[in-house]
């Protein structure tokens, strides 16, 4: 199990640098989330691994408590069965502690081994979130260079537009043409203004006309 973390830290280290260092690559950030994605898979099941091993621990744990219960409990019973003679009965209990015993110290090995095991385990999951965020920040940081990047390339488009570039993209002839807008704007309610003076009197002209004639 250790040899597997070995290589797939190995792996993930290598493969990231390679990855930082092919300059032709058109679009990195994409190749970073695509790697990441995959980072992403092989922990998730590096962690299930983990929570295995850590079962198979308890397991062990477990099953060794349980032998020596076996084996205490035959040792009394064969106590008891020597103390009223039964000679069968006492060759059995010993046989069954003997049994029991020796269960209980591979058991004993075997839970020490996996607990060791489940130690180093742990470490080197913790080294393989460490890269993994590692990486979510230097996606983090690719994206602020190219979100800068693109921004000035938008600003600089439009700041440093030459006389041959098109007259829309030009401020002096954005402004130019906001005061051609503002002046038709401000023409158009000065005659709609007088218009609506001229409406008003001829209204009330014809109003007192008809009303002398009456």
């Amino acid at each position: 199990m250790s040899t597997l973390f070995t290589r797939i830290k190995n792996s993930i280290a290598a493969d990231f640098h390679e990855m930082l260092d092919q300059k032709e690559q058109k679009n990195p950030l994409s190749l970073l989330n695509q790697y990441l994605r995959q980072c992403e898979q092989e922990t998730d099941r590096v962690r299930k691994l983990v929570e295995r091993q850590f079962i198979l621990t308890e397991e062990f744990t477990k099953e060794y408590r349980e032998a020596k219960v076996y084996a205490e409990k035959r040792k009394k019973q064969a106590d008891l069965a020597l103390q009223a003679g039964e000679s069968d009965l006492h060759e059995f209990a010993v046989n069954e502690q003997q049994r029991y015993d020796e269960r209980a110290a591979r058991l004993h090995e075997a839970k020490l081994e996996a607990k060791r095991e489940l130690e180093t385990l742990e470490q080197k999951f913790e080294q393989m979130k460490h890269k993994l965020k590692d990486m979510y920040v230097k996606r983090m940081e690719l994206m602020g260079r190219e979100n800068i990047a693109r921004a000035h390339r938008g600003m600089n488009k439009i700041l440093d537009a030459g006389t041959g570039s098109k007259p829309g993209l030009r401020f002096d002839g954005m402004e130019r043409y906001l005061e051609r807008l503002e002046h038709q704007v401000n023409t158009d309610y000065h005659f709609n203004t007088i218009d609506d003076r001229f409406a008003r009197l001829e209204k009330q002209w014809k109003k007192e006309e008809k009303s002398t004639i009456s």
